[in-house]
């Protein structure tokens, strides 16, 4: 059932059931007529006042760890999305020993380790290694894998067996109180925009499954207002936030029926077709005081640019700038 508290500064799990149970006594007290809200009444959302910022660390694998977390506090970020996945930063298979080193470095370099990026799409033993790792060393959410979608014309039932799908991920996570996060992506995923995910998640509450908003992806897929319809439905589960930006190219020559050929690319944050002012005001009317990651993905065919390890770092800094701007 869906669960209305307030989403964004997630509670562990004991925490929430105390919780809970606080707010079942305040709603009592204004049943009772004791002071306090009057029945009708809702609290009003206070806008955004805090938020960590912090940048995927695909771009800079080539660095280690301790260098990517002082090189990431040199250009003012407050901590790490750290991949733990196969061809990530850490492999699955060494998370229990390399983790903990992570954790380390970050707090040497006065930064955190904000949450991870997993290919963690079903419970197994490299699932049950991460989890119980990352809440040894206090990470208390991380990305999961992803679902594709195939074939057309079973969409229908993929939503329903993906949804179970997620059930089981996040029932593994519930036992080492860590919150698993679905990311919108768009093209053949499962979620690819913001009301699928609604779907695949409506009937799991915040404390189970969080919502991964993302600001490239949910405007590819819905760009004149479906970003933010999604993000409306997702509210209650909205846990954490890509910050990244895109723009179509005309492509090399046409397909088979002459049409022309289109492609997206990666370009920095003040750029791109996704309008980053508008969404975070968004955000902030949504009172979203949670994690945001810059992608930083400025390597590879999908980039406006081929860039080196340090220039993704600078302009990274140039992203992080601008984007903090938008709070002020």
């Amino acid at each position: 059932m869906r669960n209305a508290l307030p989403p964004h500064n997630r509670l562990p799990r004991r925490d929430f059931l105390k919780q809970a149970s606080l707010n079942v006594l305040a709603g009592t007290a204004i049943a009772s007529g004791l002071p306090g809200l009057q029945a009708g009444e809702t609290k009003k959302k206070k806008p955004a006042s805090g938020y960590q910022l912090g940048a995927f660390t695909k771009s800079f694998q080539d660095m280690p760890i301790p260098d990517v977390c002082r090189a990431f506090k040199s250009i003012g970020l407050d901590g790490l999305d750290l991949t733990v996945r196969p061809k990530g930063h850490i492999l699955p298979e060494n998370a229990e020993k390399e983790l903990p080193e992570a954790s380390k470095a970050a707090k040497e370099a006065g930064v955190k380790i904000l949450f991870l990026t997993t290919m963690i799409d079903e419970p197994d033993k490299n699932a049950e290694r991460i989890l119980a790792t990352a809440q040894e060393q206090g990470i208390d959410r991380i990305k999961i894998g992803y679902y594709r979608y195939k074939p057309f014309g079973t969409l229908a039932q993929q939503l329903k067996e993906t949804t179970k799908k997620i059930g089981k991920v996040a029932k593994l996570c519930q036992k080492y109180e860590i919150l698993p996060c679905v990311h919108v992506h768009s093209n053949a995923f499962l979620p690819s925009h913001g009301t699928q995910l609604y779907q695949l998640i409506q009937d799991y509450s915040p404390q189970e499954v969080g919502a991964y908003v993302d600001m490239l992806h949910m405007v590819k897929e819905g760009s004149g207002d479906g970003w933010r319809q999604g993000l409306d439905l997702l509210a209650p589960w909205i846990s954490l936030c890509a910050v990244k930006n895109f723009a179509w190219e005309r492509g090399e020559g046409r397909d088979k029926q002459g049409h022309q050929k289109w492609e997206v690319k990666t370009v920095p944050v003040a750029d791109g077709i996704s309008p980053i002012p508008k969404y975070v005001a968004a955000l902030r009317e949504l009172g979203y005081e949670g994690i945001f990651s810059l992608h930083s993905e400025y390597k590879g065919r999908h980039s406006w640019k081929e860039l080196s390890t340090q220039e993704c770092l600078a302009q990274t800094a140039v992203d992080a700038k601008y984007f903090r701007s938008l709070w002020s």
